[in-house]
């Protein structure tokens, strides 16, 4: 099952850090793809309520990441780039650029990814592809153990 870090988190939620290009890259140095929200603003940036942090399309290319897209313009620039990305607000479901089902949380789609937020890991169904979570660590420690 993949583990996929929100918005570089690796622990709890630090939100002081999340959506920090250097916070992101921990988690992928940590060995996790991360969820990361994208905007659009005369070059793109990074920050879940507005953009906030610069980067480059080289760095969001290059990296392991499930670009968010938090305006039309980010989705429309991303898509043209190839860039795995999505765009959802209210629906419990999405598809990404590549065709992955994400979900919101308590929503299982089979081979897709679905968002869970809990202080502990949980039991997910035996038929999704991963999860993204706010202590990819914790998930990832347990299950090593099983």
């Amino acid at each position: 099952m993949r583990i996929i870090s929100h918005r570089g988190n690796l622990n709890k939620i630090d939100s002081e850090n999340e959506n920090r290009p250097m916070f992101i890259e921990q988690a992928i140095e940590e060995g996790f793809e991360v969820e990361t929200d994208v905007w659009y603003v005369d070059g793109f940036y990074l920050g879940h309520d507005k953009p906030q942090y610069a980067v480059s399309l080289d760095w969001l290319k290059s990296l392991p990441l499930w670009c968010h897209c938090k305006n039309k313009e980010a989705l429309t620039r991303l898509l043209d780039e190839g860039v795995h990305c999505f765009w959802h607000e209210n629906d419990h479901h999405t598809l990404t650029s590549r065709g992955i089902p994400w979900s919101y949380p308590d929503n299982w789609v089979k081979n897709g990814i679905t968002v869970v937020f809990c202080d502990q890991p949980i039991d997910v169904p035996d038929y999704i592809l991963g999860v993204c979570v706010d202590n990819p660590i914790l998930w990832k420690n347990r299950s090593e153990t099983k």
